[in-house]
């Protein structure tokens, strides 16, 4: 029965994983999962699964499509053409929400995307301190006694004096039964990375634009987390000025007036020389904007700033432009002039949330 039930869970993972990477591309454009996530795992929406089996007996229903009717007829009772009706009596289609892990959603992304796997700048890495239990020894703390081999010595003790009785089996350890676990502190080296992402807030930029934003920033992180032991993440706001904020106040912030490109680059530099050094962290700053910038002075003081600092210190920049109403995406024109075969600069279009999924394969396929 145990093994049935395994079978059964096993085709059941099956078929979800090939519904969530069926309807990948339907989720990174709905924004869906961005508020189903929580610590370990994440809650996929599905339609009711059934698993298929045979059914015993007589065909006597009609096949699909059979019936009075002609093409194009709506179904159903009580519904009229735009949707509305009134209360019916049959069932409804149900949905059913999955926990998955984020590994395997990263998984899913790496299958479905073809993303190869990242390479790690140079030798870039922290050391983390890990206490790891090595062997048993005869002194140490009551917290870390280890009952089984002390109640295992007490027994054979008791046996071979004498002093056990099968039928009033108590075993009471004495002082030389006891047994501790012993440990030792291990340098264990471990990966590391951050990501900068970096916002123009300014009037232009809106809800919906910011709303692309944090989808796709959703993604990034689900798949960098897949690659890193250590992820972390800051977020840098700007319209003429630019700020460091929490992550609630940089998907809901909106300012008005001009924008200063290059106030954002200079706090992101400012940033990694103080908390995150080059030579132990692997960096990926990510800049999302309408593509206005105030001057092309400012453009030109963006571009040194990248040859001179952004770029040496990460493994890419990338930069997203999403369209709006009132962009003239003139900044990533200066980009491509700028930088036109340099393979750490990275920039993608993102014109609406179907443009998502293309934008995480440009940001996320070349393994940097």
């Amino acid at each position: 029965m145990a093994l049935n039930i395994e079978s059964d869970r096993n085709r059941f993972k099956h078929i979800v994983r090939g519904r969530v990477r069926r309807d990948l591309k339907k989720f990174m454009s709905s924004g869906e999962l961005v508020g189903r996530k929580g610590k370990d795992t994440i809650s996929i929406p599905l339609p009711q699964i059934d698993l298929p089996r045979f059914k015993y007996g007589k065909n006597e229903e009609k096949g699909v499509g059979a019936g009075e009717g002609d093409e194009g007829d709506p179904i159903g009772q009580g519904e009229d053409e735009s949707g509305a009706g009134e209360a019916g009596d049959q069932p409804g289609e149900h949905v059913l929400e999955v926990d998955i892990t984020l590994e395997e959603l990263a998984e899913i992304m790496a299958e479905e995307l073809e993303l190869p796997k990242i390479e790690p700048k140079g030798q870039a890495k922290l050391e983390a301190q890990k206490d790891k239990y090595t062997g048993i020894r005869g002194v140490g703390p009551e917290s870390l006694r280890h009952f089984k081999r002390t109640y295992r010595r007490a027994l054979k003790r008791q046996i071979a004096s004498g002093s056990y009785d099968p039928k009033n089996p108590i075993v009471v350890p004495i002082h030389e039964d006891k047994q501790y676990r012993s440990w030792k502190t291990i340098s264990q080296p471990e990966r590391n990375a951050v990501v900068v992402y970096m916002m123009d807030v300014s009037g232009s930029m809106g809800q919906e634009q910011k709303d692309i934003v944090r989808s796709t920033a959703f993604w990034i992180d689900t798949w960098l987390a897949h690659q890193y032991e250590g992820l972390e993440t800051r977020y840098i706001i700007h319209d003429a000025a630019a700020k460091v904020v929490d992550k609630e106040t940089f998907f809901h912030t909106r300012e008005s007036g001009g924008t200063l490109i290059s106030t954002a680059y200079i706090l992101c530099n400012q940033l990694l020389d103080e908390e995150f050094p080059a030579e132990d962290w692997n960096i990926y700053p990510f800049h999302f904007s309408d593509g206005d910038n105030w001057s092309g002075n400012d453009t030109e003081k963006c571009v040194k700033l990248m040859n001179e600092e952004l770029l040496p210190k990460s493994n890419v920049f990338c930069y997203g432009q999403v369209e709006s109403d009132y962009g003239s995406g003139q900044f990533l024109k200066d980009l491509k002039k700028s930088f036109p075969e340099e393979e750490k600069v990275i920039w993608s279009e993102i014109e609406n949330r179907d443009a998502i999924y293309r934008a995480i394969k440009d940001f996320l396929g070349k393994g940097k």
